[in-house]
């Protein structure tokens, strides 16, 4: 199965060309983002519109063909985030500094667990430093996502 380039369009102009689980944008990558299929073409997802989600490469790669986390609150086995199904406000915020997304659910905190959304235990903070030089250039955290109250 294929993602066709009318797909592939369709998919990035939904997201508003932001990744739908760390919500970097696409624009401030140095490479396209991945089509990511919610349920894995692995585990019988399909390449329909409703199964697919844009996400970073770091993202894409650090969900793999997993659904669920583990939400470190609870220890609970968690349903990750469905940006299909759920709305990104729903479940995370950003930290006040806008360099940390924070989950509020055990589906927020199992998705930021599986995917290491902060790069707390790969590639040394990499993400959080991009997102510090994104925040000087008045790119980052998307204007319409919530903030940690102070």
């Amino acid at each position: 199965m294929t993602v066709n380039d009318a797909t592939r369009k369709l998919v990035r102009q939904r997201a508003n060309f932001l990744c739908e689980y760390c919500h970097s944008l696409e624009e401030a990558s140095a490479a396209k983002f991945a089509i990511d299929h919610i349920l894995p073409q692995s585990l019988g997802g399909s390449d329909n519109p409703d199964n697919l989600a844009l996400a970073c490469q770091r993202c894409n790669g650090y969900r793999y063909n997993f659904t669920t986390g583990i939400d470190p609150q609870t220890q609970e086995v968690i349903p990750l985030f469905h940006p299909r199904k759920q709305k990104w406000s729903d479940h995370f915020i950003w930290s006040t500094d806008g360099l940390r997304i924070i989950g509020v659910t055990p589906t927020g905190r199992a998705t930021c667990n599986r995917l290491d959304v902060n790069d707390e235990r790969h590639n040394e903070g990499s993400i959080v430093k991009a997102r510090r030089l994104w925040l000087q250039g008045g790119w980052h955290p998307p204007e319409e996502d919530p903030r940690q109250q102070t």
